[in-house]
């Protein structure tokens, strides 16, 4: 299965060494991945198999391609977000480790419109993949609505957001979903670490590499108390802000209030905030009436996975004049003189205007993929016909790789006596 000369579209191939440096540091923070690739690359379970991504393409993703490559794996990649893709990390992954060319099939650059973006997709589809990997499920929804025959040889797939799993629920709940995908984003090593302690801490770097505002004494408001949106409004704390979260759910805004952040409703949120993040996954959450209401100066962003989340064709309308005032930030003045500034476009201000999440919290998101796609197989292979549905990685898993995580922090836990094993269960003992 060797690297065929062409199979890639990138920005720059001159970028490729000071992407190989970035993908040697992101391994570095990566043991449990690392480790992973170094216990299958012996015994090559992808081999014969073409695994197909769709995720942003970060020196974390490379080491995550890169390790199934080692593992055996025909790999084509494509981002999944036109503002993600880091230039010089997809040189280096179409050039491969050594710079020779025996790298990935990978078709992605930064600032794609949406025909590039869609057509990168198609490319990596054009050799029927075994199984699949998505961020956003826009891999899987475009095998299913423009090249369904091919989803009869795939064996399965993998989804890593909250926003990706949700859809893919609903397709299989409609009976639409045409072969088995594994919700790595629901195992507690992703969800309760990825989602919380690295979208928290790099969306905070991707607002301060765009506007390097002063957070300590600023009204932040959050939309969305989820996994995300609980992480942001944690450092954003941290930080010294003033956090303000917006809700739809009575029990996340208990929880927000609870943690000591002040809740309301946005219209309200509107008038008193100084920057704003978007972490819902839902379209419209900061709209034309909100943009009027806020004050002088304003920053809006969002980190949620699609850039639907700011009404920016109201913001447009509303809009006098705009101009680009530095690098992701934009400066809209509207017709009541007031000026907002959006960062990165709406889209994924922690990937679009930083480097994403930190390695140390992608290892174990990436070692759950990697072990999705090792079920899959393997259970392919057992001749088990699996329902096309989502499947949930087994909670055993999500302890391996927080134990290996732990022993590569250099940290021991306890462990349960034999007699505290049978008390556990023993409905019998009493009071």
């Amino acid at each position: 299965m060797d690297h065929k000369e062409g199979q890639y579209k990138v920005a720059d191939l001159s970028l490729a060494e000071e992407g190989r440096k970035r993908i040697e540091w992101a391994e570095s923070r990566m043991p449990v991945l690392m480790k992973l690739r170094e216990e299958y690359s012996q015994s090559q379970p992808f081999a014969g198999y073409k695994i197909t991504g769709c995720l942003h393409v970060t020196k974390e993703t490379a080491v995550l391609i890169e390790t199934l490559k080692a593992c055996g794996a025909e790999v084509a990649w494509s981002g999944c977000n036109p503002l993600s893709t880091n230039d010089s990390v997809a040189a280096a992954l179409a050039l491969g480790p050594n710079g020779d060319g025996d790298g990935v099939e990978i078709y992605a650059w930064y600032g794609q419109d949406t025909e590039a973006f869609y057509w990168c997709i198609d490319r990596t589809i054009d050799t029927t993949p075994s199984t699949t990997l998505d961020d956003g499920a826009d891999l899987i929804f475009r095998v299913h609505s423009q090249f369904p025959e091919k989803a009869q040889d795939i064996i399965g797939g993998s989804e890593e957001t909250t926003t990706g799993v949700h859809r893919l629920r609903a397709m299989a709940e409609d009976g639409k979903l045409l072969y088995p995908v594994y919700a790595v984003n629901d195992a507690e090593t992703k969800w309760d670490f990825d989602n919380v302690y690295g979208t928290g801490q790099s969306t905070l770097d991707g607002i301060l590499r765009a506007s390097s505002v002063l957070l300590a004494g600023k009204n932040f408001v959050v939309a969305g108390y989820g996994h995300c949106g609980r992480g942001v409004a944690m450092r954003a704390k941290g930080m010294g802000a003033n956090v303000i979260v917006t809700e739809i759910k009575a029990t996340a805004a208990l929880k927000a209030t609870l943690d000591g952040m002040r809740v309301m409703p946005m219209e309200e949120a509107a008038k008193v905030g100084d920057i704003f993040v978007t972490a819902t996954g839902m379209k419209d959450v900061v709209r034309g009436e909100h943009f009027v209401s806020m004050k002088e100066g304003a920053i809006v962003c969002n980190t949620g996975h699609y850039d639907v989340e700011l009404d920016l064709v109201a913001l447009n309308d509303i809009a006098v004049s705009k101009r680009t005032i530095r690098e992701d930030n934009v400066e809209y003045t509207m017709d009541n003189g007031r000026k907002v500034y959006v960062l990165a476009d709406g889209r994924l201000v922690n990937l679009a205007a930083a480097e994403g999440h930190p390695s140390e919290v992608m290892d174990m998101s990436f070692a759950n993929q990697l072990q999705a796609h090792l079920a899959l197989i393997r259970r392919h292979e057992a001749g088990e016909d699996l329902p096309n549905t989502v499947l949930d990685l087994p909670e055993e898993l999500d302890q391996e790789i927080a134990g290996i995580k732990l022993e590569t922090m250099g940290l021991a836990i306890d462990t349960l006596s034999d007699e505290q094993v049978a008390y556990a269960t023993d409905y019998s003992a009493g009071t």
